[in-house]
Parts: structure tokens; sequence; C-alpha cells
């Protein structure tokens, strides 16, 4: 497990500041783990165009933690400024396969030629997290792990698509970790929620240090 890309100063204190915290995120994963915690949240999609985002940094060779800290950056930016006295969570995660940068599958086919790729191969997801307050980034976070999916026959794959139906589409890589696609691996090196998303522990620590987040202010 490697934890990187922590580039911005300690959380500030929050003295002055409210209490609310929004996620920046429709992600139902992303949500359940905020849930599960016992947050106080309401979540928001950030109106962000991620590929304009990501194209740049492309063409300029960027690594993938710095992709996926600008996409969480920039989806809590897009949230603060609209409300600047919440706390607000931006995430994104990025797959790395043998150095190509992956998105979502746009289509079951899609999602097919993906995991005929992944199968009996080792790749990485770089998941990043940011909190933003009043326009600004007050902390990041990046944490990867390493994967090996099975030696998947195309009947395996055939099955799994056909179970899984176009949730396949909902996760870079076509396989949600926390359900079926569990199956499909060999090994997983890294934090099981960063896996999902959410790099939840560090979350959860900042989260605190800004005053936001105490057991007896912890949602029901």
């Amino acid at each position: 497990m490697t934890a990187v890309g922590r580039t911005l100063p300690d959380v500030q204190a929050r003295e002055g500041h409210g209490r609310a915290i929004i996620l920046a995120s429709a992600s139902k994963a992303r949500i359940g783990l905020l849930k599960d915690a016992g947050l106080d949240f309401t979540a928001r999609a950030a109106p962000v165009d991620e590929r304009a985002i990501e194209a740049p940094l492309l063409k300029a060779g960027a690594g993938g933690a710095a992709i996926a800290a600008a996409l969480a950056d920039a989806k809590a930016l897009a949230v603060s400024s609209a409300v600047p006295n919440a706390l607000v969570i931006g995430a994104d995660q990025v797959l790395d396969f043998q150095g190509e940068h992956w998105t979502k599958p746009a289509s079951i086919a899609e999602a097919l030629a993906q995991l005929r790729r992944l199968a009996g191969a080792t790749h990485r997801l770089i998941s990043a997290v940011a909190l933003a307050r009043g326009g600004t980034i007050v902390w990041r976070y990046a944490e990867e792990a390493r994967l090996t999916m099975r030696a998947l026959t195309d009947a395996e794959i055939d099955a799994y698509l056909a179970r899984v139906g176009d949730a396949a589409l909902s996760s870079v890589g076509a396989y949600q970790l926390e359900g079926l696609g569990i199956q499909l691996f060999a090994t997983i090196a890294g934090d099981y929620f960063a896996i999902l998303g959410l790099p939840l522990l560090p979350l959860l620590a900042a989260l605190r240090h800004e005053g936001a987040l105490s057991l007896a202010h912890a949602g029901s």
C-alpha cells in the first residue's frame, strides 16, 4: 500500500466556519462509505468535464496520481465555490494498466474488452480525495493499490457481464470489488476503501482535524 500526493499543508483549523459537509459526487459507492461511517452530509454531483481536465495532463505525460488529484480538486472546488462555508469532499479514481490511463467503459463491448485485457494481469488503481473550503483546497491525499485479476476465460467474463449488466459501466475496469467483481481477482494489495474510490481513514482524520467530525456529531 503506497500513499502518494500529500503536497498541501496539513488541514487548517476551521474556527469560525460551519460544520456542513458536502460530498461532490453522486457515486453510490462513496455515498455508501460515508453513510456507513455515520457522517452527516449531503451529496451533490460536481459540474465538471473530467475528460477536458484530463486531456492536457495526459498530453503532458502526467501520472495517475497527478490526474486523480486534479480531478478530485476540480470536483471539490466546483461545489465549494457555490457553498463557501461548507467543507466539500472531492474524490476521483484512475486506473493505470501498463502505463495506459483508462476511463469507465461506455458500453458492454468496451467492458468486455477491458476485462479481457485485465485478465491474468496486474493493474494499479490510484484514488485521490480533496477537501475544499471557501473555494480553496485545504487538504488532499492519494493512495495506490495493485490488483491482480485471475486468468479468466472468455466464458467466465461473459457470465460475469451477463450477471452484473450495466453496473459494469459504473466503474473503471468494469468491476465492483464490493460485489460479484471480487470473484475476478487472485490478489489485492492496498487499502479496501481506496479501491472502492475513497481513502476513508485519512479523510476521516482530516475531517476531525477540521473540527467537522466527532462521534458526538455523527449522523444517525
